[in-house]
C-alpha cells in the first residue's frame, strides 16, 4: 500500500539548483529529470535563437507563433534565460550563476567550456562543490574525444545498430533518440551520486557520460560472450538470441502481440495455455538452451496459434496463464490506454499558448510514493526568466540588464 503524501513533503531535489549550458537532446534531458523532482534548473539559451530542438519535429500552432511538440516536454519545469557564452561579459555572467548553483550540466564538444574561460577549473575556485556534468558523444578522454558524436553516433558505434534488424537487411535504427537518453540517464544518476559524496566531504567533481559507453553499458553479456566464446552477436530480428519464446506473433485480426514464454516454468504452463503441454517434454524444447537452438521451430507453432484468436482473445488466455503478453502499441494505443491514464503517464499541463489551454506529454518516471515529482509548466518563451534570474538571483539593476540586452550579452 502507497503511503500518502503529507501536504508539506517538498520534492526530492528541493534546494538544489542546476545549471543547464545545454542544447537538443542529452543534456537537457538529463536536466529535465532533475527538474521533473524539485529542482530549479536555469536553462541557457543563445540569445535571438534559442534551442534548436525549439524547431525540430512536428510543429504546433501557438498564440506565439509554431513551436515544436518535442520542445514542451524537454523544457518543463525550467526557467529559461539568454546568455552569449561567447562574449567575455557572458563568460563573466556565467560564473556568477556556477556560485550559486550545485550542478552545471553541459553538453559541448570537450573543450569549448576551456576556450570560453568556463571550464571545471574556473568553475571550481568560484564553487569548491560545484558538480559539473558533461556529456558528450565519446567522453572527455581518449583518441575520439575532440570528434562530434549525437546519439544516432552513440547507438552505432556503442553496439546496439549492429543487433538491431534483421540478417538479411541493413542495420535499422530505434525510432527515437534512444542513446541520448540513455545518456541522460546516466548523468542524473551521476549527479545525484556525485551530489551523495558532496554530503560526506563538500567537494564537488566532474561527471563524465559518453554516449558511445551509455549505449554500450545496456549491450548485456554481448562483450563476455565474444572475448570467452567468440561469439559475436548479430541481427535476429524479433528472435532473442539468448532466451525463447520472446517474439512477437501476429493474431487473427492482424494485430501484434508481444509473448515473452521463455522460463522453464513460464514456458510450462504457456505450452498448457495452447493445449499441447506435449512439448514441454519435447527434446527440441526441454529447456532454454534445446529451444535457441530450436528457435525458429517453435516460433512457427506459436505463430499457428496465436493466428487463431484474436488479439484480445489471445492476450486474455495468455493472462489468465500467467504469461506475460502484451500487444504492439502505436502512441494512439498509448494515449487511450487505461494503464497509462491511471499511472498518470498521460500527463495534461496547464498552457495558454495552446488550443484547449493545455498540452499533452509524458508523465514522470520513476514514481516516488511520498514525495513523486511534478510538472509545474511546459517551458516558456525564449529569455522569460531574464529578469527573475539575473535580477533577483544575481542582483543585477534594471539599467545593468537594459545594457547587456542592448550588447547581445544576454
Amino acid at each position: 500500500m502507497e503511503e500518502q503524501i503529507t501536504a508539506n513533503e517538498q520534492p526530492p531535489l528541493a534546494g538544489i539548483r542546476v545549471l543547464e549550458l545545454c542544447s537538443l537532446i542529452a543534456g537537457p534531458m538529463a536536466a529535465r529529470i532533475l527538474g521533473d523532482f524539485g529542482a530549479q534548473v536555469i536553462k541557457v539559451e543563445v540569445p535571438g535563437q534559442g534551442d534548436e530542438l525549439r524547431r525540430w519535429g512536428t510543429m504546433l500552432e501557438t498564440n506565439k507563433g509554431q513551436l515544436s511538440a518535442w520542445w514542451f516536454s524537454m523544457a518543463r519545469n525550467k526557467q529559461l534565460i539568454t546568455l552569449n557564452l561567447r562574449e567575455p561579459k557572458g563568460q563573466a555572467l556565467a560564473l556568477k550563476l556556477v556560485e550559486q548553483c550545485d550542478i552545471v550540466i553541459e553538453n559541448f564538444r570537450p573543450g569549448r567550456l576551456e576556450a570560453w574561460n568556463l571550464g571545471y577549473e574556473q568553475m571550481q575556485a568560484v564553487n569548491p562543490g560545484i558538480i559539473l556534468v558533461r556529456l558528450s558523444g565519446y567522453g572527455q578522454t581518449g583518441p575520439y574525444s575532440q570528434y562530434a558524436g549525437y546519439g544516432n553516433i552513440g547507438e552505432s558505434m556503442g553496439g546496439l545498430r549492429y543487433i538491431t534488424g534483421y540478417p538479411d537487411r541493413p542495420p535499422v535504427r530505434i525510432g527515437v533518440s534512444l542513446g541520448d537518453s540513455l545518456a541522460a540517464n546516466q548523468a542524473a544518476l551521476g549527479a545525484m551520486m556525485a551530489l551523495q559524496v558532496r554530503q560526506r566531504n563538500g567537494r564537488g567533481q566532474v561527471v563524465d557520460v559518453a554516449i558511445t559507453e551509455a549505449v554500450f553499458a545496456m549491450t548485456e553479456g554481448m562483450l563476455t560472450e565474444y572475448a570467452h566464446a567468440g561469439v559475436v552477436r548479430e541481427r535476429n530480428g524479433n528472435i532473442l538470441a539468448q532466451t525463447a519464446p520472446s517474439s512477437i506473433y501476429q493474431t487473427q485480426d492482424k494485430r501484434w502481440l508481444a509473448i515473452g514464454g521463455n522460463g522453464d516454468n513460464v514456458f510450462r504452463r504457456f505450452m498448457h495455455c495452447m493445449g499441447q503441454p506435449e512439448l514441454v517434454d519435447d527434446p527440441r524444447f526441454c529447456d532454454n538452451q534445446h529451444r535457441i537452438a530450436h528457435n525458429q521451430e517453435l516460433d512457427e507453432i506459436i505463430a499457428d496459434w496465436t493466428r487463431q484468436y484474436t488479439l484480445t482473445q489471445a492476450k486474455s488466455l495468455l493472462d489468465k496463464a500467467g504469461i506475460p503478453a502484451g500487444p504492439v502499441m502505436s502512441v494512439a494505443d498509448i494515449a487511450a490506454d487505461p494503464q497509462y491514464q491511471v499511472r498518470e503517464m498521460i500527463a495534461h499541463v496547464a498552457d495558454e499558448r495552446l488550443p484547449g489551454g493545455e498540452v499533452v506529454m509524458p508523465g514522470i518516471v520513476p514514481r516516488l510514493t511520498q514525495t513523486p515529482g511534478a510538472i509545474q509548466h511546459g517551458g516558456g518563451e525564449l529569455g522569460a526568466d531574464n529578469h527573475t534570474v539575473y535580477h533577483d538571483l544575481l542582483g543585477l539593476n534594471e539599467s545593468e540588464i537594459t545594457h547587456f540586452q542592448s550588447k547581445g550579452v544576454i
